[in-house]
């Protein structure tokens, strides 16, 4: 196995990261909710950052252990990640900043990169000395956020979600190689949920250091809280996708628990839908996600049989299926997210996981990852005008003030609060409609 000190980068070192956002957006009513201004797009720009991070860091991490073909451009794809947080540090601070965070990332990676080398080697103490070199990091790098953020962020709560954040990662992938398959989908679950709670913690933070950076908007609101949840169901529904897929197409050992992991994304949203609209509205949900699923399962299937013919009707069948649902979330948004506009955004989220799924069964694997990374980061981009046209619908439901002041406990904030049920039907099937990828668990026995 040959990983690189700069492959698997765990982070959590953002708090420098304070106007990147702040002139994304005009300045607008502070009485009108919003799902985009400049403190609300910070937030998401770290909704993105950090959850990616966990996710490719992840997938790197089983990959390099495993010795997988793709291994190296996996750690292209988490590098890239940790590319572009050291630009957005170097292009708020200049330079010297920015290198300064790089050397302090190097040496966080490191010690990932040596438990992951240890696990290889079956090096206890190898194993032992790189968690022991987290934990001091861990307590070094929580003094340095609390500094930096002026005790908004205090050091002993930092520290416990960072350690919050290392037993995630390390319990994935421990779990992993001890062929505990569903537990480790579990704990990258997990993992990246937890960042969507530090994303929050941390842009709070920052906004209510630097309030005329971020023109006195806030980054914890209804309205922000809808964009974030949004962010987290359909991006992680993108990324377990990519990896559902991969697994089915190689019959890979942790097949049936990375579909299930994707499941159980689904079965989220399906829950949510049955707990508002009762049993016969979630039947008719799942009714619908099965027919799209049948699509792409379809295409998957028919690409382990080198049937041409089948894969056309396959995206055919997708194709029909994008401009029906387009016309039924126009409606549904009345007349706020266009038929027109939806149908080609959906079409190109399909485009994206299929070009992800194309490439790595011909192995161009230099094309695959550029590609996840495209079709996760489209998922932002969605949920932002998915978001926008909810509360546009229903600003009413999103007008409540958040608390100013947050709970300080390991920058994860209050609880999320609870979507209304408008948001929660149309986030849940555009979820669905975008990439509907579950029951796959026949992929593996096929390939067999």
């Amino acid at each position: 196995m040959n990983i690189k000190k700069a492959a698997i980068a765990v982070p959590l070192s953002l708090s420098l990261l304070l106007p990147v956002a702040a002139n994304s957006a005009a300045a607008h009513d502070h009485a009108t909710p919003t799902v985009s201004d400049s403190a609300v797009d910070l937030r998401a720009t770290l909704d993105q950052l950090l959850s990616e991070h966990v996710y490719l860091a992840v997938e790197t991490m089983r990959k390099g252990v495993d010795g997988s073909k793709d291994f190296e451009q996996s750690a292209a794809a988490l590098q890239g990640n940790t590319e572009d947080l050291s630009a957005a540090i170097a292009s708020v601070y200049g330079d010297e900043a920015g290198a300064k965070f790089k050397e302090m990332w190097s040496a966080h990676i490191g010690f990932f990169v040596d438990y992951v080398k240890g696990t290889a080697g079956n090096d206890e103490a190898a194993k032992k000395a790189a968690l022991d070199e987290l934990a001091q990091y861990k307590e070094d790098f929580s003094n340095f956020l609390s500094t930096a953020t002026e005790k908004r962020l205090e050091a002993d709560a930092l520290a416990e979600g960072l350690q919050m954040h290392v037993d995630q990662l390390v319990g994935a992938f421990n779990a992993y190689v001890a062929g505990d398959y569903e537990k480790a989908y579990e704990y990258e679950r997990e993992a990246i949920h937890h960042m969507y709670m530090v994303s929050k913690g941390l842009s709070n933070a920052i906004v209510m250091q630097f309030p005329d950076k971020f023109e006195n908007h806030k980054a914890v609101t209804p309205a922000a809280d809808l964009r974030s949840d949004l962010n987290y169901l359909l991006s992680e529904h993108a990324g377990l996708a990519v990896t559902a897929m991969q697994n089915g197409i190689d019959g890979s050992k942790d097949f049936d628990a990375s579909a299930a992991a994707l499941s159980a994304n689904t079965e989220d949203l399906s829950a949510a839908i049955a707990s508002v609209y009762g049993d016969e509205a979630g039947e008719q949900f799942k009714q619908m996600w099965a027919e799209h699923i049948g699509h792409f399962v379809s295409y998957v299937k028919a690409n382990g049989a080198n049937d041409e013919e089948a894969k056309k009707a396959a995206l055919t069948a997708l194709a029909q299926y994008k401009d029906s649902f387009a016309k039924f979330l126009e409606t549904a948004t009345d007349g706020r997210l266009k038929a027109d506009d939806l149908a080609e955004g959906l079409q190109m989220h399909v485009d994206q996981l299929i070009k992800a799924f194309d490439t790595y069964t011909s192995e161009d694997y230099a094309s695959t990852y550029p590609a996840v990374r495209e079709a996760y980061g489209h998922m932002f981009e969605t949920s932002k005008g998915l978001s926008g046209a909810i509360v546009d619908q229903f600003p009413d439901k999103f007008k409540a003030e958040m608390p100013s002041e947050m709970p300080k406990t390991g920058m994860g904030g209050t609880a999320a609060q609870g979507l209304p049920f408008e948001a929660i039907l149309i986030s849940a099937i555009l979820a669905l409609a975008a990439a509907g990828f579950v029951t796959m668990r026949r992929l593996a026995a096929d390939k067999k």
